[in-house]
């Protein structure tokens, strides 16, 4: 075989293999294409290789090489790994009101920032303003692009160039090196640790109090307990030691929520609107965590500290966009019908699903799993135990159903793989020798099984 046999790019572009290569790509890129696929050939018969691809096959090994190039590392997946907001995956899902009203703004203009009944500008934030004062309590509220944002905007309004006291036990770090001493020394706020890691008295707050101090700040440690000997100084105590001294309190409850939990089955965590009553001067939280909107971060309380955040110049660096308020605007009307929430909203559904109803579609994909595996894989029913991820509630898990694939480790790790690279990817978890499938979060029942099908 001689290399002046292998094919030309042009005898390539004019096979009829090549159409769809063309449609989809387009002329430069399959040229391209082609011209690294001959090069890759050229190489081969070099080393020794006698194999000279003819036109067709030149033209389908392009298209392959383009299409996997172009696929996206954001397509959907099935996440059945047993955390419910999974940071790494996106956390929460949103729902299709929310769905339906982030692609209008896609398409189409908008009123962002323009209002209609004057004809002059308008402001971005009063789309949701009325909303989260009335689900709040609060008198004011804005929003920017995440609860980290948020804390650092506060604080840069309220305690740049001054003190900000907080306990020792809650100077958090949350996932990807996330922590808050070193978001106040961005804020330009000085760190006032008081206390200790365990045990922090009202006294501590008092004592640290001084004409510098610009706010006392408070965390709500949604992603780790401190148990055993604790102490730590009530929401609603801490704000009258603010307000005694002068200053504001900062309430940053993380993951919050706008409903009682335990209504849903789940463990009671602090409401917004709980935070607002118990005295908190402005109180910050997610909107992609409990919540079960888009990443946002939510700032609510007194009317002058939010006008004064919106003054600071560092809110337009930090603000949504149209298609992610619209989104925020949807699914905050979903909380105005609470008797449907957690059928309207994929998070509070996913986390309030019963056992049973995960046992049985497990009884059900077992042998289907089974069948798309083969002999060499045991496939079982399993009890385990969901998370709801994303910080919250770090000590509780949810009762759930899965199925367990059992194999040797290096062969774990191989189905684990080819799991991965589904066209729609299938993530588990490893544990006790086994890939483990856990189901809460499993919606799409026929498309998993589709999916199934396609396994390598």
């Amino acid at each position: 075989m001689r290399l002046r046999d292998l094919p030309s790019i042009s005898a390539v572009l004019t096979r009829p293999a090549a159409q769809a290569l063309l449609d989809r790509h387009g002329r430069t890129a399959a040229t391209e294409a082609i011209r690294a696929q001959l090069a890759e050939a050229r190489t081969a018969l070099l080393a020794g290789g006698d194999v000279v691809p003819d036109p067709d096959t030149v033209a389908a090994l392009a298209l392959a090489r383009l299409d996997a190039a172009n696929q996206s590392g954001l397509r959907p997946l099935f996440n059945l790994t047993g955390t419910v907001l999974h940071t790494n995956l996106g956390r929460a899902l949103l729902a299709e009101e929310a769905q339906a009203a982030a692609l209008a703004a896609m398409g189409e203009p908008v009123a962002l920032e323009f209002d209609l009944d004057s004809g002059g500008r308008g402001e971005r934030d009063d789309h949701v303003r009325a909303l989260l004062c009335d689900l709040t309590g609060a008198e004011d509220a804005t929003i920017v692009n995440n609860n980290a944002a948020a804390v650092l905007l506060a604080l840069n309004t309220l305690a740049r160039g001054r003190g900000a006291i907080v306990s020792r036990g809650e100077l958090i770090e949350i996932g990807g090196a996330f922590r808050m001493p070193d978001i106040m020394a961005q804020a330009g706020a000085t760190l006032v640790e008081v206390g200790t890691t365990n045990r922090t008295h009202a006294k501590d707050y008092k004592a640290a109090l001084n004409a510098e101090t610009g706010v006392i700040l408070k965390v709500h440690t949604s992603n780790y307990r401190i148990q055993g000997f604790t102490k730590e100084v009530l929401a609603h105590d801490l704000a009258a030691i603010a307000h005694g001294g002068g200053v504001p309190l900062l309430n940053d409850l993380g993951s919050g929520t706008l409903v009682d939990l335990s209504t849903y089955g789940l463990k009671r965590e602090p409401t917004v609107r709980e935070a607002v009553a118990e005295g908190a001067d402005l109180v910050t939280f997610s909107g992609d965590k409990l919540l079960g909107g888009p990443q946002a971060g939510f700032i609510v309380g007194r009317r002058d500290l939010v006008a004064a955040v919106n003054r600071n110049p560092m809110k337009r660096a930090l603000r949504v966009d149209k298609v992610r308020l619209a989104a925020i605007e949807a699914t905050l009307k979903l909380y105005r019908d609470p008797d449907r929430l957690a059928q309207r909203l994929p998070t509070l559904a996913l986390l309030s699903r019963p056992r049973a109803e995960i046992e049985d579609q497990a009884r059900r994909l077992a042998p289907v799993l089974a069948a798309a595996l083969g002999p060499d894989y045991a496939v079982d029913i399993c009890a385990c135990d969901s998370q709801i991820g994303s910080g919250a509630l770090p000590l509780d898990t949810l009762p759930s159903a899965g199925l367990a694939v059992a194999a040797g480790g290096a062969a774990l790790n191989r189905l684990a793989a080819r799991f991965r690279a589904l066209p729609r990817p299938i993530i588990g978890r490893i544990e006790d020798g086994r890939l483990v499938l856990d189901l809460r979060c499993l919606r799409d029942e026929a498309g998993f099984i589709a999916t199934l099908a396609a396994l390598p």
